[in-house]
């Protein structure tokens, strides 16, 4: 009973509301997050870093080198394949974990163990909610939604953009009844 109550009060989509939304993952303010004690920063790659399928472009690489100035461990998390991931990673000097089936948590807590971090001083940046967010909470991890880059994108995505915007919908209610 109480727990059903607590869902109400809630909302049914909580499981998948971001703990932070943001424009970009340029737009973050990682020297905060730094101070804040959080060392390693998981990434998405396609329509967080770059439009989707692009290559690691200078932007990327000046945030990569940004981080580690400022002392943060990074991994790649991505459901993509090893041709699409480890020339990225290559290019920013970055850790990687291709095929992450996310949402499952798995990969999540490996690449926390390869950065040396856990999951209350690692924070995780991505642009899908049904994979990205709800992977992220399932695992313990704080998580950052940015919007997605590219408007255009694959058909099975774009089906779970239309969803999306309907738990988006709810949880901006949320906020602004908090």
């Amino acid at each position: 009973m109480n727990e059903n109550h607590d869902m109400r009060k809630k909302g049914l989509f909580h499981r998948f509301y971001p703990d932070k939304w943001v424009n970009s993952a340029f737009d973050i303010d990682y020297e905060r997050l730094y101070e804040d004690g959080f060392r390693g920063l998981i990434f998405d790659i396609d329509n967080t870093l770059v439009y989707h399928g692009a290559p690691a472009d200078e932007r990327a690489v000046r945030l990569f080198e940004r981080l580690y100035r400022i002392g943060f461990r990074a991994c790649l998390l991505s459901n993509n394949d090893l041709p699409r991931v480890k020339p990225f990673a290559d290019v920013v000097g970055t850790e990687f974990i291709e095929d992450a089936h996310k949402p499952s948590t798995k990969n999540y807590l490996a690449a926390c163990r390869r950065m040396g971090t856990n999951v209350s001083n690692t924070i995780f940046i991505g642009d899908q909610l049904f994979t990205d967010v709800y992977g992220a909470k399932r695992s313990g991890i704080p998580n950052i939604l940015v919007k997605p880059m590219n408007p255009k994108e694959e058909i099975q995505i774009v089906f779970k953009r239309k969803l999306e915007r309907i738990v988006l919908y709810f949880y901006k209610r949320q906020q602004s009844n908090s």
